[in-house]
């Protein structure tokens, strides 16, 4: 889980109370009245060709496609082909493994904490943070957002959602109820916060969590693309799934909607053209639709999965274009800190470059470079030109975009230079991640006041399943007998005393059994004395038959104060006094430190 062993990561952290102050300290913090704005657009399974101005003849984005056209679209920009890979590359300019990120789930998304964040910087540099919507990159402190450089946080720490509809989301810690349609909250939170900010810059993470699944949609988007006809004439139209493909063009159009809402604020507030605006998505679609005839899909190191829409707008200071330069994920925190004259060193070296001389047109003679796409072991390098496939098998993209049809003899000084590249950053690189390491959830850490043990990151014993096969936004369920459990591999950081909150639904058999939360010999006991069995969430928005779990309604079960000493102990949650084989579901554990 760490770059080093744990008890040692944390002393510096634990001396500065939980704070940033390590990397700041170093930092001296200059005039910023001066210094322009950022807001940061992340959407979730937005592929290439799900905007208008890339070609799609049936999706409406205007906001969007006049963002393109009002600044600098890349055309060949490349992310990681899954979600957690690609945040950590934003936030940190290197590639993702150095990070320590190398799964979606149950820890293996976690972004190790000596790596340095983009919100870290601009807040030593005089910058308010905030990030609303999907973080992805650690749940428990301190890899929750908060520690990682953000002032404000508001959404899920979790890799997806599965209700998205004024759902269960958190707030700087605090579990809390969203309003509405989730991507209009967020907007709605984000835009109240920018408008109530004062005089002070802002650096604005949003987000979004759409359109990935599940393929929740309100009525007024859904109404717009229900009947619409879909051309599946495409490379994979054999493989589509028409209605997914229409719910994924709702959510891009509501996401489009909200973008246009941005565009306003910013206007209405006489801050539009002090603001960089960057669009982008964190992988290939969520689906076999059209995408401009490129290969893959989300999840593919190949074009369709790692080709997202990049654009940069800064009104009257970026002149409009469209680059068919190279880009990448790890550019985006030296090119930010570029354009807002940011100089501060970086304690690490980082994996991008400023692309500030291509959008400033000052580029006369860019040099060619590498970007490398990975996951789950398997690496693709492009050139300008070329590509190197994760079979090693190569395509001039120049010609071939599509991938169509094999480079069978190639010269030797392309193919030579591709495969050296490939070896080199396979043998450097993607040998510092350690996917063996063993997953321990961090409790109790002195700068912050919360933390959460979700079903997530939980070990079932006995009876008990999660579910659904996707931990995310899973629940346990089909707790039967007194000698099932759940655990957590858990360091409790201070010893101290924590109050526990359990989220749990449960049918009437349940009341008057006994839930006990364990730790060594420190326990706690709360008795059932209310069923509480609703119904699914959301489901009748669902357009198509989803893969995740569904979410509920679930309630607080306040089991009181319990104290928890230090080191790695398992934290447990067992049963006593079950009756006709029902006990409860669970969701979510909540430690609220209150010594």
């Amino acid at each position: 889980m760490f770059s080093k062993p744990l008890s040692l990561t944390y002393v510096m952290l634990f001396f500065w109370g939980g704070a940033l102050l390590t990397f700041q300290s170093c930092m001296k913090t200059p005039e910023v009245k001066s210094r322009p704005n950022v807001i940061l657009i992340v959407t979730d399974d937005q592929g290439w060709g799900d905007l208008g101005i890339n070609g799609n003849q049936v999706l409406q984005t205007p906001n969007i496609d006049q963002l393109a056209k009002n600044g600098v679209q890349f055309s060949r920009f490349y992310v990681s082909p899954v979600c957690s890979p690609t945040r950590a590359e934003i936030l940190t300019g290197r590639y993702h493994p150095r990070g320590g990120v190398y799964s979606t789930s149950q820890g293996g998304e976690r972004l190790d904490i000596d790596e340095h964040t983009l919100a870290e910087v601009f807040k030593s540099n005089g910058y308010h943070t905030a990030a609303y919507g999907k973080w992805h990159n650690g749940m428990q402190a301190p890899f929750h957002p908060n520690q990682r450089g953000f002032d404000e946080f508001y959404g899920f720490c979790s890799g997806h959602w599965g209700n998205y509809f004024s759902p269960m989301l958190e707030k700087n810690g605090e579990v809390v109820n969203g309003d509405g349609f989730i991507i209009d909250d967020l907007t709605t939170q984000a835009l109240n916060a920018i408008e109530n900010n004062g005089q002070q810059p802002f650096f604005t993470y949003l987000a979004y969590n759409t359109p990935h699944s599940p393929m929740q949609v309100p009525d007024l988007w859904w109404n717009k693309y229900e009947d619409v006809a879909i051309d599946s004439t495409h490379r994979y139209g054999s493989k589509e799934k028409t209605d997914k493909t229409r719910a994924a063009w709702a959510l891009c159009a509501n996401i489009d909607w909200n973008v246009g809402r941005i565009i306003n604020k910013l206007d209405s507030l006489g801050q539009l053209d002090n603001t960089i605006i960057v669009y982008m998505s964190d992988n290939g679609p969520n689906g076999w639709r059209w995408n401009d005839g490129l290969k893959g899909i989300k999840g593919h190191t190949d074009e369709g999965g790692v080709r997202s829409p990049f654009i940069i707008y800064w009104k009257d200071n970026l002149k409009p274009k469209t680059t068919d330069r190279i880009a990448s994920a790890i550019d985006i925190l030296p090119t930010l800190t570029d354009l807002v004259q940011i100089k501060n060193p970086f304690p690490k070296p980082l994996d991008g470059i400023s692309l500030k001389p291509l959008l400033e047109g000052t580029a006369d003679a860019w040099k060619d470079r590498f970007v490398f796409s990975h996951w789950r072991g398997q690496v693709s390098v492009r050139s300008q030109h070329y590509l190197l496939d994760k079979d090693n098998q190569l395509f001039d993209l120049s010609t071939d975009p599509g991938q169509q049809e094999v480079v069978t003899q190639p010269t030797d000084t392309i193919l030579t230079q591709l495969m050296n590249a490939k070896e080199k950053w396979t043998s450097t690189v993607l040998k510092e991640l350690d996917r063996d390491r063993k997953e321990v959830f961090p409790v109790g850490f002195k700068g912050s006041k919360y933390t959460h043990l979700p079903a997530r990151d939980g070990i079932a014993h006995g009876n008990i399943q999660r579910s659904n096969r996707w931990p995310n936004s899973s629940y346990f369920t089909n707790w039967l007998a007194d000698t099932d459990s759940i655990s957590w591999d858990c360091e409790v950081l201070v010893e101290g005393q924590f109050r526990a909150t359990v989220y749990y639904t449960c049918k009437a058999e349940a009341v008057n059994s006994t839930l006990i939360l364990q730790q060594g010999k420190h326990q706690l006991q709360a008795t059932i004395t209310e069923a509480h069995d609703p119904p699914f969430l959301g489901a009748e928005y669902d357009r198509v038959e989803r893969e995740e779990s569904f979410e509920k309604d679930f309630k607080t079960l306040e089991m009181g104060v319990i104290k928890l000493d230090q080191g790695q102990h398992p934290i447990a949650l067992k049963a006593k006094g079950i009756q006709k084989e029902s006990f409860i579901d669970f969701r979510l554990l909540v430690l609220k430190r209150v010594d």
